[in-house]
C-alpha cells in the first residue's frame, strides 16, 4: 500500500489532476490485477449476508416505499436504454438499474445487520454491493467482472475510511460510499481512468449530507441514505460515459470538500491505496454482524448475554444500582449516553433510535439472554416495566484505552467493545469485559460460509419458500462462474408481497 497525502490546495496551486484524489483512486479501479482467493470467497460471503438482511426487511415500510419507486422506473426498451435493466429483491421484472440499486440498497440497509468496517470513520462496505450488482446485470456482465468491480468498491471504502474522518465534522459517512460506488462500477465496465475520475467527483458532489439523519429521533432515512448513494454513484457513472465533467478537484480544491466540510486548510490526510499490481485484498479486514443492531454494539451484546445466563439474577433491576459501560470515544458519544439523546431512553422511540441506544440494547440481551431482529425492538418489548427500570440505570463513559484500541492499526489488538462495571444493591461489584464480538475474525465464533448461509436461512425462513432458499445459495455460491445470463438469477422472488404506497411516480 502507497500513502497518498490530501490537503486542500488553492485555485493558484493548480493542483494537477493525476496528484488528485479521485485520479489515485481510479487509476486503483482500472488496474487489472487478479482477485485472490481468499477475497473472492467473503465477496460470496457478503453477497449472501447482504441478501439475507434484505430478505428479512421485504415487507418493512421503507422498502415498500423504495420498491414502489422502482417499479415505477422498468428498463427503458432499446434504443433508449443500453441494458436490460436490473432486479429488484422481491419481485419479477427489470427496472432501471439505478433505481433497482435503490429499492435494493434500501433493503440491505433496513435493519442495521450486515458489514462494516470501523476506522477513522465508520462504514458498511457491503452497501457497495446493490449499485455494483445492478449495473451488472443491466449491462449483462458476468460473475468475474461482478467480483472485481465489488472487490475495487470495498478496497476503495475501506481506504477512505481508514485514513478521512467526516463524523468529527457532523458529515454522515455515506460520503465514502459514493466515489467507492463508482470507482467498483468503473472496474466492472472496465472503464479508462478519466470516465471514472469524472464520476468519483460527481458522486462525492452529490452525496455529502449532514449526520443529522443518525441523531435523535432517527427515522427512515437512515436506511435510504446509502442507497440514495449507490444510486447517486450509478448516474455519475452515466454522465461521465456521456462526456459529462464533474468539479475538480472535488477533494482538494479551494471550495471543495476538505477546504470546507472537514478539516479546512490546515487539514492532511493519508489515504492508503494498493500500488499497481497490488491485489485489493480491503474486504478481509471488514467484520459481519451476527446481531442486528449498531456494530459498536455487538460485543456487548454477547457479553450482556452471557451474564445474563451466568447470573440471572442481574437481570431484576431490584437488584442493580448501576451498569456503567466504559468504552471507545465513538461508542459513548454515537449510542451511549455522551451523545445527550434523551430518545435513546424512551420507550417509544423508533427502532432506528433504539437500534442506536447501546443502554437499551445492553438491558435486553442481559434480560433476554439472546438478540433478535424483530423481536428485540418491538414497542411491548421496549416498554416493559422491569427492562425501562434496568435500561435507566445504564450508562456509558469513554475509556482512553478502549478508544485507542478502537484507533489501532494493529488489527489484532483493535476493539469495539469494552469493559462493564456492575454494582449491585447489597454492594457487589462485577467487573468483565470483550474485546470483539463472537462473531469476528478473531472473537470465539467467527463467520465461515457455513455462519453465512445459516443466517440467510434464517432471515428468509417464513419469507421464500425453501426452494427459494437453496436456488439462490446454489447460484450466489457459484458467483465467480456465473455467465452474463445466470447472474439474472443472482435475486430472490418472494410470494404475496405487500402493495407499495402511492408515491409521486
Amino acid at each position: 500500500m502507497r500513502n497518498h497525502t490530501v490537503r486542500m490546495h488553492t485555485s493558484a496551486e493548480n493542483l494537477a489532476r493525476e496528484d488528485q484524489l479521485a485520479w489515485r483512486i481510479a487509476e486503483v479501479a482500472a488496474d487489472p490485477v487478479p482477485v485472490e482467493d481468499a477475497v473472492t470467497e467473503m465477496i460470496v460471503n457478503r453477497v449472501i449476508d447482504n441478501a439475507a438482511v434484505a430478505v428479512a426487511s421485504l415487507t418493512r415500510a421503507p422498502i415498500l416505499a423504495a420498491r414502489g419507486a422502482a417499479e415505477s422506473h422498468p428498463v427503458a426498451p432499446a434504443p433508449a436504454s443500453r441494458g436490460t435493466g436490473a432486479n429488484v429483491f422481491g419481485i419479477e421484472g427489470r427496472f432501471s438499474p439505478e433505481w433497482a440499486a435503490y429499492a435494493n440498497g434500501v433493503a440491505v440497509r433496513e435493519l442495521d445487520y450486515h458489514d462494516t468496517f470501523l476506522a477513522a470513520e465508520y462504514s458498511h462496505p457491503g452497501d457497495n454491493i446493490p449499485p455494483i450488482l445492478a449495473v451488472a446485470q443491466h449491462t449483462g456482465a458476468d460473475g468475474a467482472a461482478l467480483v472485481r468491480g465489488i472487490a475495487t468498491g470495498y478496497e476503495i471504502q475501506v481506504d477512505l475510511v481508514t485514513g478521512m474522518c467526516l463524523h468529527a465534522h457532523k458529515i454522515d459517512h455515506v460520503a465514502h460510499l459514493g466515489p467507492s460506488a463508482a470507482a467498483g462500477i468503473g472496474t466492472l465496465l472496465g472503464l479508462d481512468p478519466a470516465v471514472t475520475y469524472q464520476a468519483i467527483g460527481q458522486a462525492l458532489h452529490t452525496t455529502t449530507a449532514t449526520r443529522q439523519s443518525r441523531k435523535g429521533e432517527i427515522s427512515t432515512w437512515k436506511a435510504s441514505a446509502p442507497a440514495f448513494a449507490g444510486k447517486m454513484a450509478i448516474e455519475a457513472v452515466d454522465r461521465a460515459l456521456r462526456g459529462q465533467t464533474s468539479p475538480s478537484p472535488i477533494w482538494e480544491g479551494e471550495d471543495g470538500v476538505i477546504a470546507w466540510l472537514l478539516d479546512g486548510p490546515e487539514g492532511r490526510y493519508e489515504i492508503p491505496l494498493p500500488e499497481a499490481g497490488e491485489a485489493k485484498r480491503a474486504i478481509l479486514d471488514t467484520y459481519t454482524k451476527e446481531h442486528s443492531a449498531e456494530y459498536q454494539a455487538q460485543a456487548w451484546i454477547d457479553l450482556a448475554r452471557r451474564l445474563g445466563a451466568e447470573r440471572p439474577e442481574l437481570r431484576d433491576p431490584a437488584r442493580i444500582d448501576s451498569i456503567v459501560l466504559a468504552t471507545s470515544h465513538h461508542t459513548h458519544y454515537v449510542i451511549g449516553t455522551g451523545a445527550n439523546d434523551p430518545q435513546k431512553f424512551d420507550p417509544a422511540a423508533s427502532r432506528e433510535t433504539l437500534d442506536h441506544s447501546l443502554p437499551y440494547i445492553v438491558a435486553v440481551a442481559l434480560q433476554d439472554g439472546a438478540w433478535h431482529h424483530v423481536d428485540s425492538y418491538l414497542p411491548e418489548r421496549a416498554a416493559r416495566p422491569d427492562t425501562v427500570a434496568l435500561w435507566r440505570k445504564i450508562s456509558t463513559v469513554e475509556d482512553p484505552e478502549w478508544t485507542r484500541r478502537y484507533h489501532s492499526d494493529d488489527l489484532a489488538e483493535k476493539a469495539f467493545g469494552g469493559r462493564i462495571e456492575i454494582t449491585t444493591t447489597d454492594g457487589e461489584r462485577i467487573v468483565d469485559e470483550i474485546a470483539v464480538a463472537d462473531a469476528h475474525p478473531l472473537g470465539a465464533r467467527p463467520f465461515a460460509r457455513e455462519q453465512y448461509a445459516a443466517k440467510f436461512r434464517m432471515l428468509a425462513e417464513g419469507v421464500l419458500p425453501e426452494s427459494e432458499i437453496e436456488r439462490f445459495l446454489d447460484v450466489a455460491q457459484r458467483l465467480p462462474e456465473l455467465t452474463a445470463e445466470e447472474l439474472g438469477d443472482l435475486t430472490v422472488r418472494a410470494p404475496g408481497l405487500p402493495s407499495a404506497p402511492e408515491g409521486l411516480f
